[in-house]
């Protein structure tokens, strides 16, 4: 008997250590990219921790100066905090995939979409658009013409044209030619309909040129050998973001590319992973470039009682008009204003509304960006919002403040040293 259990121990001790690696693996489909769903599958009676606050942190690949100042401030006081400590469960959102088009070669810097001109006609004019010699005898002083057309790269208009009926007669007073952005919802053809009043004529048609066409060419020259040099530095970030993740063990990578236009995605995928990965009452979001009181925010939710269902507490913009040009260019939602949406330096949720974006999150359309999608999807289901200016939407200083966003990380490490050293991190008044 003794010598199978001889036999039978180094077994028992590989399956406890197989499973506990399974617990702590991480898949191949990114660096540190942690999934406890294997382990759950063994023991589907097994809990993960029960914390009372889990935060997520939006931060981009390259931000690792943010997460330092970020781990040297306020999450250090959280880790060293003796009851906060094991309550407070703390992780930056990072997408597994870099984008593998360098940044002189994307349509915009905000997405991942390959700038694709080949060929460019230099040094003469372009006429951009004509209309057929049948079609002339058609138009008239009171009809409506439009033409839709992107800007890849920067052009000159050099003539605004205008046209002409077949007797070559043309209109008989100035013509005034606008041009607007161009609307989703309109019509092929036709111009929106808030820009089509009062209108009695419209001029058509352009020609343009190409401005510093020989530095286009250049780059669309040079575009292969850039490639190659943005391949080397994307394994060099893999590398460095894989060391980052096993030293502080506080990154959770999500199947995404990480670019702007991508964040809402990003956000789904975490959400996913909470539910899989964690027990707890509400979610703290929150940015990268943001300061963070997390025991202030931790007493609120107490003090208001805020860790009950369908709950989303921030500091909510009210009738936000849609942009539809920028950063924030939005041409997917139709609407000419967003619901209502939590600025980003921070938002709380329950865990309710978690699971419930975490299940539908193959169904939620992705907008232009984090918060304001974050506004769309609430709209479905809405949930008790609360009210608080202390969530600070603008880069600012308040005394009792719960976050304020767009600090660099010397700002972030300035604040969290005078908040230290004088209990706030607006003002330290010398004795």
């Amino acid at each position: 008997m003794r010598n199978w259990l001889v036999l039978l121990c180094p077994c028992a001790v590989g399956v406890v250590l197989h499973l506990w690696l399974l617990l702590l693996s991480c898949p191949a489909s990114g660096p540190g990219k942690q999934h406890p769903a294997g382990l759950l599958a063994f023991f589907p009676h097994w809990k993960p921790k029960h914390y009372d606050v889990i935060v997520g942190i939006l931060s981009a690949r390259h931000n690792d100066g943010l997460r330092n100042a970020i781990r040297n401030t306020w999450f250090r006081h959280l880790k060293q905090h003796p009851t906060l400590s094991h309550r407070v469960l703390v992780k930056f959102i990072i997408g597994t995939h870099g984008c593998d088009v360098p940044l002189e070669d994307r349509e915009d810097p905000y997405s991942c979409k390959l700038l694709n001109i080949s060929n460019p006609v230099l040094n003469q004019e372009i006429e951009a658009f004509t209309l057929p010699e049948d079609d002339t005898s058609v138009l008239s002083e009171d009809r409506v013409v439009s033409v839709h057309f992107k800007v890849l790269y920067p052009i000159v208009i050099t003539s605004l044209g205008v046209f002409y009926d077949a007797k070559g007669v043309g209109f008989q007073r100035n013509i005034t030619v606008k041009l607007y952005q161009a609307e989703q919802e309109a019509g092929e053809g036709s111009l929106p309909h808030e820009f089509t009043q009062g209108v009695e004529g419209i001029a058509g048609g352009f020609i343009y040129t190409i401005q510093e066409g020989e530095i286009l060419l250049q780059t669309l020259q040079s575009r292969s050998e850039r490639f190659l040099n943005h391949m080397n530095k994307l394994e060099k970030e893999d590398v460095l973001l894989k060391k980052e993740s096993n030293i502080y063990d506080d990154i959770v990578f999500v199947d995404v590319v990480d670019t702007y236009r991508n964040v809402p995605a990003k956000l789904l995928n975490f959400y996913r992973w909470t539910v899989e990965a964690a027990s707890f009452d509400v979610l703290l979001k929150t940015d990268d470039d943001c300061y963070i009181d997390l025991e202030a925010i931790f007493n609120r939710i107490k003090l208001k009682n805020l860790g009950r269902p369908n709950i989303w507490w921030g500091n909510f913009r009210l009738n936000w008009a849609v942009d539809r040009t920028g950063k924030w260019q939005e041409l997917e939602y139709p609407s000419p204003a967003y619901p209502a949406f939590a600025c980003g330096s921070g938002y709380v949720i329950s865990k309710d509304v978690v699971e419930w974006l975490a299940s539908n999150s193959e169904r939620l359309k992705i907008y232009q960006g984090e918060d304001v999608s974050m506004g769309i999807w609430m709209a479905a289901i809405g949930p008790k919002r609360y009210q608080d200016d202390l969530w600070l939407c603008e880069k600012t200083c308040e005394s009792g403040m719960l976050s304020s966003p767009q600090y660099s990380a010397q700002e972030l490490a300035e604040l969290w040293r005078i908040k230290e050293r004088c209990g706030d991190p607006c003002k330290c008044e010398e004795k």
